[in-house]
């Protein structure tokens, strides 16, 4: 008979604790818990509850900068537009610098809660904005202006080559505008096929040259589109299953999430995953929502905080995607 000792050339290792960086297929013994535990993958995507924010808001910067461990929510709506910033570390939520302007229906990116950008919007007793902050990971300064002040646009890439698309409010009511920052200034590129608003974009922490814009408003006629950007031009590719506005989004465009939104009413909890080519249904969120923000870098890990369900909420989900490691107890009884 096959032993471990035979197939693997060693003995299972003792731990009083688990180890930090098991690899797929390792099992140890953790002498602490008498327990005997395997580092496997998970058959099936799922949500569970974070520590929530210490705000409760919708419409914040949407995406987050960073991911499931390191992110920044600024902004958003509580009953009053606000210009809270939070920084989450994979565990708690602490709060920290304000935007230098209260700010809502905004777009966010970057790759971690140390650098980010935040741009557009819409701030109290004005028109759509066109400012730009960028994040140092303790103080904000102001960045280069937009060409179009637009409510509702979404963006994806890094501080210093960062995609700002769609959006609402500014001439023509909705646009289909897309532009480029290099770190200074912004720069008109290719338009979406499709004039929406409050759709969602993966790009995840990589430049400005590719990314996946989704759903977004009128619904239902562009409630279910899916764009893809290769850095100068959109192709539309295939549609989400559930038509939605207000939807939330994480990865890239080759591995993306939309999760949340709806057709107001009703909001939803659905989720589905981008493999490139096509979206899948998949294990839908613990509570509808609309107007969350999302972050991660793959479809394989996300995060989703506050949003209204309806009534602006704290609540936070993590997701742990399909082939994600998950470290699991051998029974031995």
């Amino acid at each position: 008979m096959a032993t471990y000792l035979g197939i693997h050339g060693g003995k299972i290792q003792d731990y009083t604790t688990d180890p930090d960086n098991p690899i797929t297929g390792e099992v140890w013994y953790n002498s602490t818990a008498n327990t005997i535990k395997i580092e496997s993958a998970t058959t099936a995507g799922s949500w569970a509850a974070g520590n929530a924010m210490n705000t409760g808001r919708y419409d914040g910067a949407q995406s987050m900068a960073g991911n499931n461990s390191s992110a920044l929510f600024a902004g958003g709506y509580t009953t009053t537009i606000v210009a809270n910033v939070e920084t989450y570390n994979g565990t708690n939520w602490t709060e920290t610098t304000d935007i230098p302007t209260a700010t809502y229906a905004f777009a966010g990116t970057g790759a971690s809660s140390t650098s980010a950008l935040v741009f557009a919007g819409q701030t109290p007793g004005s028109p759509a904005t066109n400012a730009t902050y960028e994040w140092g990971g303790s103080s904000w300064t102001t960045g280069g202006t937009l060409n179009s002040g637009q409510r509702y646009r979404r963006g994806a890439g890094i501080q210093t080559a960062a995609l700002a698309v769609g959006g609402n409010g500014g001439t023509p009511p909705m646009t289909a505008e897309t532009e480029q920052y290099n770190g200074s200034n912004w720069t008109e590129v290719g338009d979406l096929n499709t004039a929406r608003t409050a759709g969602s974009l993966g790009g995840g922490a990589q430049p400005n040259t590719a990314a996946l814009y989704f759903g977004g408003y009128p619904v239902p006629s562009g409630g279910a589109l899916t764009e893809l950007w290769n850095g100068s031009n959109w192709t539309e590719v295939g549609d989400l299953n559930t038509a939605r506005q207000y939807v939330s989004g994480a990865g890239t465009q080759t591995s993306a999430l939309a999760f949340g939104g709806g057709v107001i009413p009703p909001m939803t909890a659905d989720t589905e995953i981008w493999n490139g080519t096509n979206w899948t249904e998949t294990t839908n969120m613990s509570t509808a929502r609309y107007g969350s923000s999302g972050a991660g870098a793959s479809s394989a890990s996300a995060i989703a905080a506050g949003g209204t369900t309806p009534g602006a909420t704290n609540a936070v989900e993590l997701w742990t995607g399909a082939g994600a490691p998950q470290t699991k107890t051998i029974d031995t009884d």
